[in-house]
Parts: structure tokens; sequence; C-alpha cells
């Protein structure tokens, strides 16, 4: 089915895709599921408000399921267009099964299927998140206290522990999580009701067509209901899968340029191709597809911008998802970025850190000489623009001497800190650190030891903020049982309902 040839408000729009998650084994939740369950709903509203007499219900009712199981036999079609739907209806009881329709248009129904579909798909991307963080904190506590080198401007820079580092991307995804519990709320709205944009003369129970359907409440204005909420609301959920790509990206990025080392601290345990023609090659095949797959999310976010932008409201443009490859299978942003969740998930649990390979690294450079000029100021009473004077001076004599900070003679420091101080106005200054105390701050081992801040790569805050993640992320699934919970909640009183009014 071409999905352009639909009404535009009937279609799956924004972020949404043509199947869903399963209801059952054999029943998909795709919007001929949904536009059932509208009715289902609809049905009993309309018999409660008196729009329609209880025996005609019954008679709307036993329509409604006879079209349904139709469209649930193997290989029926599953029309996404109510007024296909409603010609079944006319066709199992004559034209009066039209009264469901009563207060209804295309246009509050097709917002409807959308956000629901969307409401599917939202909690299932969630879902996929909690394991990405489940993944991320498992391999903090791996190694909460090994020594890994940290960059700026891709440049060495100090020294952190790889539970530090682990949980500094979990705390990304932490937010997102919570920009996600956050916009759900505005999600579970109904537009149901609405009609075109501008009610109708009947006295339709939006609030009771919402709870049936498992809402928390109704989009109020019936003109934003359709024709405006489509915009920010669809923005909003493209925002939020790309700033979870723009974090995975960055993680990817991260791994891929130790990568290409000689010898990478961090290696891919699975997920690697062999080049045809280089035997020694071991090409981070999923590094790659990770990050691609970041790419598109982001690039097809941005899509959905640009086809909205500048648009009346009422238009078709911004509610179908516009492919920029022109197929007739519309782009799901938001579940292209749960599969992202997966897959980043899968890539985090391959990853093999080699300890002793990262403190070599950290130890090649000097990127602990910050502790050497915090030491001095510490424990010596030594300005930190003097110590920070010196060990700059220090650094530039052991690469000019191809040495490591452990390496250079304790001699040749104390005669570069006498003359660094001279520069400062500092006369017969000498080094006041003793040649132990020299080499221990030099260490990486004493300098993430010896941090002291809040959130620093310290064993002890390592440990604390790792709890409170492993808390946070329990809470976070707690809140989707819940949201989940409320869903089959719903389902169920509105198969109860149904059943009474055929009753």
């Amino acid at each position: 089915m071409n999905v352009r040839s639909l009404c535009a408000l009937a279609v799956v729009i924004a972020l949404a895709p043509l199947t869903m998650l399963p209801a059952s084994a054999d029943v998909p939740r795709d919007p001929f599921y949904w536009l059932a369950q509208i009715n289902k709903a609809s049905a009993v509203m309309v018999v409660e408000r008196g729009i329609v007499p209880k025996a005609l219900g019954a008679k709307i009712a036993d329509a409604v399921i006879k079209v349904t199981a139709d469209g649930d036999k193997p290989g029926a079609e599953r029309s996404h267009d109510y007024l296909v739907i409603e010609k079944g209806l006319i066709a199992a009881g004559g034209p009066d099964m039209t009264r469901i329709h009563s207060g209804r248009s295309r246009q509050d129904i097709g917002a409807t299927v959308v956000r629901l579909v969307m409401r599917d798909d939202f909690l299932g991307a969630f879902e996929n998140l909690t394991e990405a963080r489940a993944a991320v904190l498992a391999m903090a506590a791996a190694h909460p206290n090994a020594i890994v080198p940290a960059y700026t401007w891709g440049v060495q820079a100090q020294p952190i522990s790889f539970g530090h580092y682990l949980l500094a991307y979990n705390e990304a995804l932490t937010r997102l999580a919570d920009r996600m519990r956050q916009a759900y709320v505005r999600l579970n709205q109904s537009p149901l009701g609405a009609a075109a944009l501008g009610t109708s003369s009947f006295p339709v129970d939006r609030p009771r067509l919402a709870t049936l359907l498992g809402f928390d409440g109704v989009l109020e204005n019936s003109l934003d209901a359709n024709q405006i909420s489509p915009v920010d609301s669809g923005a909003e959920i493209a925002d939020i899968a790309a700033s979870g790509a723009l974090t995975i990206g960055m993680f990817v990025a991260d791994v891929t340029a130790q990568y290409g080392q000689t010898k990478p601290w961090l290696l891919l345990g699975s997920g690697t191709g062999t080049s045809s023609i280089m035997p020694q090659k071991r090409n981070p095949t999923e590094l790659n597809d990770v990050r691609g797959a970041a790419s598109a999310v982001i690039g097809h976010a941005q899509t959905f911008l640009f086809v909205a932008h500048n648009l009346p409201a009422g238009m078709s443009d911004y509610k179908p998802f516009i492919d920029p490859n022109g197929s007739d299978e519309p782009v799901n942003v938001l579940r292209e970025a749960a599969d992202l969740f997966t897959n980043y998930a899968t890539l985090v649990k391959t990853l093999v850190l080699n300890e002793p390979r990262a403190l070599d690294e950290v130890d090649a450079d000097y990127s602990t000489t910050t502790e050497l000029a915090d030491t001095l100021q510490r424990e010596s009473n030594v300005p930190f623009r003097v110590g920070h004077h010196f060990a700059s001076e220090l650094v530039d004599y052991g690469r000019a001497h191809n040495l490591r900070s452990i390496d250079i003679p304790y001699s040749e420091a104390q005669r570069i800190y006498t003359e660094a101080a001279k520069s400062f106005q500092i006369a017969d200054a000498t080094l006041p650190l003793n040649e132990a105390a020299f080499r221990r701050s030099l260490t990486a081992q004493n300098m993430v030891a010896s941090s002291k801040g809040l959130g620093g790569p310290q064993p002890a805050e390592v440990a604390r903020m790792l709890t409170e993640a492993n808390g946070r992320l329990e809470s976070d699934r707690q809140w989707l049982a819940t949201a989940q919970g409320k869903l089959d909640a719903a389902a169920t009183k509105l198969d109860a309902a149904f059943a009474h009014l055929r009753n």
C-alpha cells in the first residue's frame, strides 16, 4: 500500500512505523489495530452519552468485532484509512453503523492513531535505553578504578579512572531518560473527539475516550490537537532521538580514535572484519555500523524539522514523514533510535579493556604534571603559577630528551625548578620536594587517588556515583513498568466496557 496515497492525517506520520510492537503472537499493533481500539472506545462513549441507543450500540459493537476479526485473518488487508474501515462496518451492519463516527473526523482519528503508535515505539525505545545504560554501568563496575587517559582538544589531558569515564556517558544517557519521561507526559495526551479542528454539536466525552485508550489526559484546544501539536510534539521526539545519537556518536568516535593506534587499550571482543588484501587488519565494523546508525538518526531528525518548517497549520506536509529516499515506507526516527540503543548496548558488551596498556599510554605522556603543580602548592606553599611554569619546563626537557616523566633525573628536576623560580624573582629557590615525593606526584595512580572534588575520578567518588546511577536506572525501570501497567489496565477496562456494551 502506498502510504502517501492515504489521507495525510490517517497515515502513520512523523516518527511512526507501519508495524508496531505485537499485541499478541499474531496480531500486530499497527494502525489497523489502533483504529479498532478507537472504534471500541467510541462505541462505548456514544452509548454512555446517549448519542446512540443501547440496542444500536450493541449492533455497532458486533460490526466492529467482525471488521477487526476479518483484518486479523492471515493475509488479510489491514487498512490504515478509516474510510476503508467504515465501508466494512456498513457492509457488516448497514449505514446506521456510521453513527459511531458522531463527533469524529479522520483528522482527530489520524492524530490519535499517530500518538498511539508513537507511544508504543516510545516505550520500546525507553526500554532499550535502559538496557544500554545497564551495559555501560556493568562495564564501569568491572573496571571502576583502572587508569585511562582523558583528552581535550584531541590531546591527552589528564588521567582518570575508567569507571569515571563510563559514568560520564551514563550521565548523558540518564539525562536523556529524564527528558523522555518528561516528554511522555506531553505525548500521552488524546486528540480524539476534536473532530476536524472545532469539535462538533454532539456531546462527545473526550476525557472518557482518553481514559479508555490509556491516555493520561486530553489535548484540550481542538485546533491544537490535530493541526498544531504534531509539529512541536514530533520535533520534541526527533530532538530526543538526535540527542541520544549525539552521545552515542561521541562515545564511538572516542573509541575509534584510539582503536587506530598500534596497541589500542579498548578492543572489540567481536564485531570486527578482516581485509580482503591486508591480513593484519581487524576492521572495527561494529564501531562503524553504530556510528553510521547514529548519523542516520540525526539526519532523519533534521529532515522532520525541514519538512515541518514554514507551513501554516492544517497542511498535510508536516504530518506524514517524507522519506528522503522516496520509498513508500516512512522513516521512523524513534524506531531507529531504539535500534541504535540496542546496538550500542551490544557494542559496549563486546569492548575489552587492556588495563596495563591504558596505564602505559598515560605514563608515556606528561598528563600528570598538573598534580605536580598542585602538590607543590598544597604541600610546599608554592604559588600555582610558579609550579605550573616549572612543570611546563619539565615537560619540555623530558620530551626533548625522549624521556618519560619517571625517567627524568631528579637533579635535572632540581635545576629546572630553580631556573623556573628565578623567572618569578624567587632567588635561591630549591625544589621543596624530595625525590620520592617528586616521583610520587607524577604517577597516574597518585593523581587519580588524590582527587578530592565532588564527581571526580577517585575510587570513593566512582563507587558513590556508580551506586547512585544504578539506583536511577532501577527507578526508570520501575517507571517503565508502571507506565506499561497503566496501559495494560486501560486496555482491560476498554475490553470490559466494550463487552458490557454488547450484552
